[in-house]
């Protein structure tokens, strides 16, 4: 039983498959009808207007409706495109047990619990019949699905078939005249009992027709299942099935195979195999009785009510079993095995594959292996738990289908060839592999990396092994692990033609990978994914339930084009994928495979075959030119569109300055204007950015334009156009960028601003206006601060006066030139006669919409009112405008072509992270995420905090920072280890790192200097700061690594004692555990003077608490060290002496001496030899089981018990 989709929901108990989309109708005991699509897994919508269980639903054939009917006596009919009860047929007395629409009638057949069976003719909704002659419930009612008869099951203990034949006829031709008038006064007969079948004992549950064959099947509350056969005058009982425990609620015929499907009260579903009467296959469910089935009109599925929801489940799998193999095919379909010629779309039988007689489902074969210099062909099936067959077929017989061959058989789960004349099968058991020749004999074992439950072939001599969520590649010669990746579980592997690629299928999930299993890219499906194959091109084209679709190597992927029904791939070759439906028939599909080819030569940066596809395809669309946008190919999705607003964000996305202005002139507004505008001043092209604001009458931008551009003269203009809109801020804004001090206090002087005006101007040394306004001001005049140099408010000079700023001189693209003629027609040469010297040309539209003559009037008024007479007037003769104030050209030095960056190298960052599995050359690299991911795999750490200011050190130490200028960005290089001149400028180095295993060593010094002097949390910092930086040290060699490893131990040690000591000296009020800290200290691996101190330590406490036998053994040890310290030696022999006389303890202490012992890490604890303990995976501190996922106490980075592959620093170990 192949489970598909399973719900969680009150009782079901109706249930309808839709006949064409993937959608099943649920009706519940809660009076909810739930519509559900089973590919998709989802919830589309529910009904609700029921009062009381629903006991049947049926979905109509071809109209958007479905019938229900419930415990509130209603039968109502629904349309569910439009989401609502569409009319209500009243007339059952009682709860109606089932509905259905005829196949063919506009009909519903309803049984109720009073008794009747009622026909309805749901266009007029009226009720066309009353069948009355059961004399209990009718639990169920159905049409027959080719001819006119309905059969019913009552509780009454009997199946009725009844004849509608006369209805059916008086429905077609409608009788006349006074015939009609008989029938209504005396009523007719329009339905009449054919048969009534008695046989069970007690009520009778359901009844079913059998699709094809005068058979019918009867369920029953005597827990039997009875088939019946009828002919034109009676109906005999044929058999029972014997089996199910309790009531069986429903049973049918399946329609594709001889098989009888019944599903009971016991919580069972049976399956009973209907020419030889037994039973197939029994299905449990622990807790939930089943009461409905349900088939689907058209595909191999069924569905299942129970006592908290559905299942819609298959009973066999359909996928065929094939191999490829070069040009030919070889499958299996019918109990013989094919042979499928793809050049001549030739299709042979070659042999019978005997098929096992024994009778439960899913026997077929499930996978095929092909040895073609041999012609040998393995076949797996599910046979006697897991079994092969071998057949070598004789050479002349493919593609006759006469020869008889007998078969080798042995048992195992996966069987492949792995070389011409070898093939290996799972032993799961002992996960082993057996190398077998084509005698079927065992030439070779070979044990697994992992627990391994299936095989996949992966080149000669190697194995993809797979299990729950990784697959590894082995090979069996040498037995070493070529590749190993973390995955979903892996249903079918897809190899390159090549092999270098391959592509693994999950249920939900692609992983494309190379020979080594380095992964290249995963895509996620929400629908499940079917097959798949490789094209000449390096595309992975793969299936899913309703798709064909493509996976670029890149990862992008699309859809080709919609499956009705599922297809598995077999080859794909161009534009034609081969493949073999369900039925095991080959087909060839025709696909369009412009889009992906387009996609790939992208990707591949084959910009001939692209500039030809766009040439020659109708390549448009909008996923298109989105693509192309997402990818950095907006220059090419440009000449695709022709909707202006989307050229223009293309063109300004690309960088072409040209396209942008002819868009923003055709659209003309504020906003593209301004975008424009901040375009044109990234790309310096002043002239434009010029003639943006002009078009947005944007003063202030233009001002400061002319400013850094050092236009004094436009500068000038601008100060007169703020003077004729009366814009104060304007005119002082433009004199202080033309350094116009005069005009400044003019400006303020007006403006009524007198103080300001007199600080300017005597700053500035304008002494005689500054005496006038001193003498308008009388005694307001206001001081100037003492002691204080003036500096002068002046505009800076700009970098470069004039034009446009000058750009990289680089070669045209390849899309410029070659596209240029190609979307818009001619369109850019009708621009050519509008050109124009940007340098001087000014197209200004005025505040009030005046064009550039009206301006210059403007002035002429003003310059006469204030009989002034100014040289720099603004008028005509300064704008030197073509006669249509046209878009100029975009300037001399970038007139040639749009400007194209040269494409960036890769960044030495990501050079050193490609290169390198040590974390610490990924944290130099700047890639922290990476880095913790390593660190997370190797030594379990989970916690970063401690080690954030370490990752930061590496990086900005990794790297040093130039600044070119004070306007330029910083630019930041990176620093190399082992850099030296003769070094190869192209050949990257790893980065210099700032932690070196001699800084540990110092602190290792000073740690131990600490310890001497009793400064212990100083020193367990010290200690700690060392764990934190191990992680994060690369050493070149073999000894060096050890000696790493060496300093973890040393310095954890440290870290246990003196957390043990901190703590005893915290304790005041237990003097037990002050001595058990004291004695544990004593067994940590410490250096001699420091294990001396902990001795008299220990000896001293235990001796003053009166524990004199624990005491005189610190005594001895401490003697044993031969102390140097002569008061040392002298205070332990006194002890020793003392506690000679009374070798007792006055308190019982958790510690034993002579059973050896390691202190936990967390509790303090002693964990004795043969006790369970758990470690960290990076100090190895050890921890009693309860601390497993904790953190470390000790190191404070790793989880206890984590899983770690170990310390990786340096690359010698990758090697």
């Amino acid at each position: 039983m192949l489970t598909k989709f399973e719900t969680k929901s009150n009782r079901v108990k109706g249930l309808s498959f839709h006949s064409k989309r993937p959608w099943i109708l649920a009706s519940l005991h809660s009076g909810v009808i739930q519509l559900w699509d089973y590919r998709m897994g989802t919830l589309i919508d529910r009904f609700d207007e029921h009062d009381g269980p629903v006991r049947g639903v049926h979905f109509h054939k071809s109209q958007p409706l479905f019938v229900s009917g419930g415990d509130d006596y209603q039968i109502k009919v629904w349309n569910y495109k439009e989401h609502r009860c569409l009319f209500t047929l009243l007339g059952h007395l009682d709860y109606i047990r089932t509905v259905q629409f005829h196949h063919e009638c506009p009909w519903i057949v309803s049984a109720s619990d009073d008794q009747t069976i009622r026909l309805w003719n749901w266009q007029s909704r009226t009720c066309i019949a009353v069948i009355t002659g059961h004399n209990h419930y009718v639990m169920c009612a159905s049409f027959h699905p080719k001819e006119d008869l309905v059969v019913s099951a009552s509780l009454d203990q009997t199946i009725r078939v009844w004849d509608i034949g006369a209805l059916r006829k008086k429905t077609v031709s409608p009788a006349e005249g006074l015939s009609q008038m008989n029938n209504d006064l005396f009523g007719s007969i329009d339905v009449v009992v054919k048969y009534v079948l008695e046989g069970h004992d007690r009520g009778v549950n359901w009844a079913s027709f059998h699709p094809t064959l005068p058979l019918l099947v009867s369920g029953a509350d005597d827990r039997q299942v009875k088939l019946w056969r009828m002919n034109e005058t009676k109906a005999w009982e044929v058999d029972t099935l014997r089996g199910h425990m309790n009531n069986v609620s429903c049973v049918m015929f399946h329609a594709k195979q001889d098989i009888i499907v019944s599903n009971s009260e016991d919580k069972s579903i049976r399956v009973w195999d209907v020419t030889k009467r037994t039973g197939i296959q029994t299905f449990r469910r622990e807790h939930d009785r089943f009461w409905i089935l349900a088939a689907h009109p058209e595909m191999n599925l069924l569905a299942a009510g129970h006592d908290s929801g559905m299942i819609v489940f298959k009973l066999e799998r359909e996928r065929p079993a094939f191999a490829v193999s070069g040009d030919s095919l070889f499958y299996c379909r019918d109990r013989f095995l094919r042979f499928y010629e793809f050049s001549t779309r030739r299709d042979n039988q070659v042999i019978p594959i005997r098929r096992p007689g024994s009778t439960s489902l899913n026997q077929s074969p499930r996978s095929l292996s092909y040895s073609p210099t041999e012609t040998a062909v393995l076949i797996c099936s599910d046979v006697d738990g897991g079994s092969y067959e071998l057949y070598v077929i004789p050479k002349d017989s493919i593609g006759r289908s006469d020869s008889m061959l007998e078969a080798k058989r042995g048992l195992g789960t996966s069987a492949i060839f792995i070389a011409r004349n070898r093939f290996a099968v799972l032993d799961k058991s002992n996960n082993q592999v057996l190398v077998r020749n084509l005698k079927n004999e065992v030439v070779k074992k070979s044990g697994l990396p992992i627990p391994t439950d299936a095989i996949f072939y992966a080149g000669t001599g190697n194995l993809l092994c797979r299990s729950e969520d990784r697959v590894v590649i082995f090979d069996l010669q040498q037995r070493l692990l070529l590749g190993d990746l973390q995955t979903p579980f892996v249903k079918y592997v897809v190899w390159s033609n090549d092999m270098e690629t391959v592509a693994l299928l999950s249920k939900h999930a692609i992983i494309i990978a190379s020979k080594k299993l380095v992964h290249q890219c995963t895509l996620h499906e929400t629908i499940r994914i079917k097959s798949g194959a490789w094209d000449e091109n390096g595309v992975f084209i793969y299936t899913t339930l309703n798709h064909i679709k493509y996976c670029l190597p890149n990862g992008d992927s699309g859809i080709i084009r919609t499956l009705d029904v599922p297809i598995y791939i077999t080859k794909v070759s161009g534009d034609i994928i081969f493949c073999l439906d369900r039925d095991g028939k080959n087909k060839v599909i025709i696909i369009d495979a412009t889009e992906y080819i387009f996609k790939l030569s992208l990707f591949r940066k084959r910009y001939d075959h692209v500039m030809s596809m766009i040439r020659n395809s109708q390549l448009c669309g909008q996923a298109m030119i989105a693509y192309l946008q997402q990818k950095g190919f907006p220059e090419v999705a440009l000449h695709f569109v022709k909707d202006e607003r989307t050229r223009f964000n293309l063109a300004l996305e690309s960088g072409n300055i040209q396209i942008a202005v002819a868009s923003a002139k055709v659209i003309d507004e504020k906003d593209h204007w301004y975008r424009l505008g901040v375009e044109s001043l990234r790309q310096g092209n002043a002239g434009i950015v010029e003639y943006a604001y002009q078009r947005t009458k944007n003063f202030e931008r233009l001002s400061f334009l002319y400013l850094i551009t050092g236009n004094t003269e436009k500068l000038s203009k601008m100060l007169k156009i703020a003077e004729v809109k009366n814009d104060v801020m304007g005119q002082f804004h433009n004199a202080l960028y033309l350094g116009d001090v005069q005009e400044r206090v003019k400006i303020l002087e007006n403006a009524g601003h007198l103080p300001l005006a007199y600080i300017t101007a005597s700053v500035h040394g304008l002494q005689d206006v500054a005496e006038r306004l001193a003498a308008e001001l009388g005694d307001n005049v206001p001081s100037l601060p003492v002691g204080k140099v003036h500096s002068l408010l002046m505009p800076p000079n700009p970098v470069i006066c004039g034009g446009d700023w000058p750009l990289l001189r680089v070669m045209k693209g390849i899309f410029e030139g070659g596209l240029d003629n190609v979307g818009r027609g001619d369109a850019d040469e009708e621009e050519e006669g509008a050109d124009g010297d940007w340098g001087e040309d000014l197209d200004m539209v005025d505040a009030d919409g005046l064009q550039n003559g009206d301006v210059s009037a403007v002035l002429e008024d003003g310059e006469e009112d204030e009989g002034n007479e100014e040289e720099g007037g603004w008028d005509l003769e300064d704008l030197d405008l073509p006669p249509e104030a046209d878009t100029p050209r975009v300037s001399v030095n970038s007139r040639s072509s749009v400007f194209v960056a040269p494409t960036p190298g890769m960044p030495v960052s990501q050079i050193w992270t490609q290169r390198s599995s040590l974390a610490a050359e990924h944290a130099a690299a700047g890639n922290f995420d990476t880095a913790m991911r390593l660190l997370s795999r190797q030594l379990g750490i989970r916690n970063f905090a401690p080690m954030k200011s370490l990752f930061v050190d590496l990086h900005t130490g990794s790297h040093t920072y130039l600044r070119a200028s004070s306007s330029a960005p910083v630019v930041s290089l990176a620093v190399e280890r082992g850099w030296n001149e003769s070094a190869s400028p192209n050949v990257r180095g790893p980065p210099a790192l700032v932690f070196n295993f001699s800084q540990l060593e110092e602190k290792l010094r000073a740690g131990y200097k600490a310890t001497t002097g009793g400064k212990f949390r100083e020193a367990v910092q010290l200690f700690c700061s060392i764990l934190h930086t191990i992680p994060l040290i690369v050493v070149e060699t073999r000894r060096e690594v050890d000696e790493v490893k060496e300093l973890i131990v040393i310095v954890r040690e440290y870290v246990l004692g003196l957390q043990m000591e901190i703590a005893r000296k915290e304790i005041k009020d237990n003097p037990v555990r002050q001595q058990e800290l004291a004695a544990y200290f004593t067994h940590c691996n410490l250096q001699m003077p420091h294990l001396r101190l902990a001795l008299l330590n220990a000896m001293t406490v235990c001796y003053k608490a009166r524990n004199l036998a624990t005491a005189a053994n610190f005594a001895r040890r401490l003697l044993e060290t031969n102390p140097t310290n002569e008061n040392q030696a002298r205070s332990a022999r006194q002890v020793l002496q003392a506690s000679e006389r009374n070798m007792t303890d006055a308190t019982q202490l958790n510690y034993d001496f002579r059973n050896p012992f390691v202190v936990c890490g967390a509790t303090h604890v002693p964990i004795y030899r043969g006790q369970k303990d758990v470690s960290c995976p990076y100090c190895s501190t050890r921890f009693v089981p309860s601390q497993e996922g904790q953190l470390c106490a000790v190191c404070d980075l790793a989880v206890v018990g984590a899983d770690a592959s170990g310390l990786l620093c340096s690359a010698y170990q990758i090697r």
